[in-house]
């Protein structure tokens, strides 16, 4: 029977499926994590003997005539023909001609049918279990792959195999149903669990898994099981970082462990420090990030990454000559590298040097660097930092017009060059200009709800209060997700002791769609306060402090410590915000307004 049908005679979920089939199917021949877990390896031996070919007259007719059938269009005769001789002679490289045949002719089941029949002719043809895992998961039939994924797990070769178990996440991505996933998964890997070589490979694998369906405290479990299987791995340790940005603080300990077992100095490259680092500056713990990247650059000064990152701090903390060293020290590597990553980072270094002088009011300097940007990607972010330039010499007029004036060169440098001219008069706090900027925007991309989002916080900043309320309620509306719009808005009513039970609501709503954030506890901590409530303000502040110590919490913090008279502490918190941010705004008008100075 012929299990091919015109493709014409299908319907809107064949259809679909053979595109998510395809995707899946381009993923595996172009080096997915599948072609990590085995593959059947082709005769290398230059002296290997000289085998004749099986084909004779009757062999190759049959085989011309299922190649002139695909010609004609005709894909089910042609995946017959071709299938039947790949059985006959049992040869892998006619079942894939007819697993392509049927993939070509976008039927799924056909080529499911041919992958099992592969595998069940030549047991040993890894390839043609990856082929059966691909189309199973394009065909949406989880339940079924987890004896072909155990199977290629396990004949991986032990050498790579971890490298296998760490690519099962990403094989599994596009599955909608997480929590089916995670259990194949899991089932899948049970004997790589209890294998010492492999065991902290595949407890970080069934992590991020719990992490894919947002599982935050079985993932933590599973980063703290595989660390205790193998310290000194760093795969828990990367998924202990994947957890801190999710607000797992205590996913830090893992991180700690595993860089006490494996520091940098025991060679090869430093990833989870410099990982660790990364985190370290996003949480904005600027210090420890510095402590950490002073170190790695010691330790490893061959190492270019590093150099980059601690620049960048070290700019951002005005510590310009021990920046312009550490870009120096990155400059050389990169161009001894001469690769595209390296190349981006020039660029990047570029861009720091020209913010330097700027800071030295050498404008000359700044432009001489900036003009050593070549890549047609990057010309936007140097002629931003040119429009700097020209602002800080009070020619805002002519900054602004470089922007606006830049050659639009792909089709998001519309929305880039508003982005780019109302960040600008942010830098400057010409707070109405850059409201008019975003409306303009706005009017332009209307259904952009990260314009509206921003528009609306310059109507805050210039107390228009009603648009303000408008514009939020305008992403609400476009993104009911969005949990930053719940948040501003309420925390700009409870801010000015308006509706606050209206407020908290708000709030309440941001913390259910984003429970860790500490800028959302903080909103919540304030609101309560506002409200009376200062024990709970005390509570909830406190927690989010420690999770992201910052000036503006430590603001908010201080002045309820303040008003229940713990003023020594408040004092203490407030020195620490200074620390972190000392232009800080709300810190800062904060102080004035209880005519402290800590």
């Amino acid at each position: 029977m012929n299990t091919l049908q015109n493709p014409g005679q299908r319907g809107h979920q064949r259809r679909a499926h053979w595109m998510a089939l395809s995707g899946l199917l381009c993923l595996s021949l172009l080096g997915s994590p599948l072609m990590v877990l085995a593959q059947d390896k082709p005769e290398t031996s230059s002296e290997a003997p000289v085998n004749n070919s099986a084909l004779n007259a009757p062999l190759f007719y049959q085989l011309l005539l299922g190649e002139l059938n695909v010609a004609a269009g005709e894909a089910g005769a042609a995946y017959s023909l071709i299938l039947d001789a790949a059985r006959r002679q049992e040869d892998p490289l006619l079942y894939r001609r007819a697993v392509d045949i049927a993939l070509e002719a976008r039927s799924g089941e056909a080529a499911l049918a041919a992958a099992r029949a592969w595998s069940q002719a030549i047991p040993a043809s890894t390839d043609a279990d990856r082929f059966e895992l691909q189309i199973l998961l394009a065909l949406n039939r989880v339940s079924e792959t987890g004896p072909v994924l155990r199977k290629l797990v396990e004949r991986a070769p032990a050498a790579s195999r971890n490298d296998a178990i760490n690519g099962i996440p990403q094989i599994y991505s596009r599955v909608p149903d997480k929590a089916l996933a995670l259990q194949v998964v899991r089932e899948a890997l049970a004997p790589s669990l209890k294998s010492p070589a492999h065991s902290a490979a595949a407890w970080t694998t069934i992590g991020f898994m719990e992490l894919a369906d947002n599982q935050l405290p079985q993932a933590l479990t599973s980063a703290r099981s595989g660390h205790a299987a193998e310290p000194a791995s760093p795969f828990p340790a990367l998924l202990a970082l994947e957890l801190m940005e999710r607000g797992q603080s205590a996913a830090e300990a893992v991180v700690s462990g595993q860089l006490t077992a494996s520091p940098p100095t025991a060679g090869g490259p430093p990833i989870v420090a410099m990982a660790y680092a990364r985190i370290l500056f996003d949480l904005q713990r600027n210090a420890e990030a510095l402590v950490q990247l002073d170190r790695l650059t010691r330790l490893q000064p061959e190492v270019m990454e590093p150099w980059l990152l601690l620049a960048t701090l070290q700019v951002q903390g005005n510590r310009l000559p021990a920046a312009t060293q550490s870009l120096q020290t990155y400059m050389g590597l990169a161009r001894q590298a001469g690769d595209e990553r390296a190349a981006r980072g020039l660029t990047q270094a570029y861009l720091l040097m020209a913010q330097i002088a700027e800071k030295k009011k050498d404008f000359a300097a700044a432009n001489a660097w900036l003009d050593r940007i070549e890549n047609a990607d990057d010309i936007m972010a140097a002629q931003m930092r040119r429009a700097s330039l020209l602002a800080h010499q009070g020619q805002m007029a002519k900054a602004r017009a470089l922007l606006r004036n830049h050659t639009e060169r792909r089709p998001e440098d519309a929305r880039l060059k508003f982005v780019a001219e109302a960040q600008l008069l942010r830098d400057f706090k010409e707070w109405q200009k850059a409201y008019e900027v975003y409306d303009e925007a706005v009017t332009r991309f209307p259904q952009d709800s990260d314009l509206i989002y921003d528009q609306a916080m310059m109507a805050e900043k210039i107390n228009q209060i009603d648009s303000m309320e408008r514009l939020f309620r305008q992403v609400i509306a476009i993104k009911p997700e969005h949990h930053h719009a719940y948040n501003a808005l309420g925390y700009s009513l409870a801010d000015r002791s308006l509706r606050l039970p209206e407020a908290k609501q708000l709030i309440e709503k941001a913390v259910a769609l984003a429970p860790d954030d500490p800028y959302i506890q903080d909103s919540l901590g304030w609101v309560e306060f506002r409200m009376g409530n200062t024990g709970r303000a005390t509570a909830i502040l406190r927690d989010a402090y420690t999770k992201r110590p910052d000036a503006e919490i430590a603001a908010h913090l201080g002045e309820v410590l303040w008003a229940q008279g713990q003023r020594d502490e408040a004092l203490k918190i407030w020195r620490e915000g200074l620390l972190l941010a000392s232009d800080n705004e709300t810190l800062q008008s904060t102080l004035q307004r209880l005519r402290v100075k800590p």
